[in-house]
């Protein structure tokens, strides 16, 4: 019985997400000027990511993901947890000391989740991670992936290596829903044409995009996530 036990234990997806960010040290070299944005070593961005999917991932069940672009400094950069800041994190009873400062994309995706019927039903269906589990930071901002060419390419072999090891924590090959309609979808759409780890790459417009430029259509929007994603 206990050794069926620690098998089960072994199996479940919080587990695997845990234990991968925890393990990520990048030993590639970025273009100068350009640096990793690491938050997995902090323990309270560790405590944090231990109780949201300790909380809404301690299963064994497959999911759907939902791709966006690399962490930001005041979001998953932080926090550990994809399109989640610290005033979100303390909106689910998760009690953090990180600035409580709302970053524009995590508002958008959870008063989606919540439009969607509330995070215990959305969890259970789907993941959110990004193509680049590490974001990058230039002169103290923010930095995409693509924003760079050389960059882009230095860490396409760790972006392949990080997508092939989440997959193994059990997923819905059918689609993959990627936040960005533009560069970001046209690397991972390249990288799925070589690879065929999904049937289907489906774009939705990137959250940031839609509160910084489409404010006042932010209901549409909310109702195009709901439309695709249930």
């Amino acid at each position: 019985m206990i050794f069926i036990k620690a098998l089960l234990e072994v199996s479940k997806f919080s587990k695997h997400v845990l234990d991968y960010h925890f393990s990520l040290a990048p030993q590639y070299k970025l273009p100068k000027d350009i640096e990793w944005l690491l938050p997995y070593s902090n323990p309270e961005t560790q405590a944090c990511m231990k109780s949201f999917y300790g909380e809404y991932y301690n299963d064994s069940n497959d999911r759907t993901f939902i791709l966006g672009i690399n962490p930001g400094r005041l979001g998953a950069g932080l926090t550990g947890v994809p399109f989640t800041d610290p005033v979100c994190l303390t909106d689910l009873g998760i009690k953090n000391s990180f600035p409580q400062k709302h970053e524009l994309s995590s508002i958008f995706i959870h008063e989606m989740i919540a439009v969607c019927g509330g995070h215990d039903k959305f969890f259970r269906r789907y993941y959110i991670t990004s193509i680049s589990p590490l974001g990058f930071v230039k002169n103290g901002k923010n930095y995409n992936y693509y924003d760079d060419a050389e960059l882009s390419q230095i860490i396409r072999p760790f972006i392949i290596d990080s997508i092939e090891t989440q997959l193994t924590f059990g997923y819905d090959r059918t689609n993959v829903y990627c936040l960005g309609q533009g560069k970001n979808f046209d690397y991972l759409n390249t990288l799925n044409s070589e690879y065929q780890w999904w049937d289907r790459v489906v774009p939705l417009p990137h959250p940031r995009w839609i509160m910084q430029y489409k404010l006042k259509r932010k209901e549409e929007f909310l109702a195009m996530y709901k439309e695709f994603l249930f």
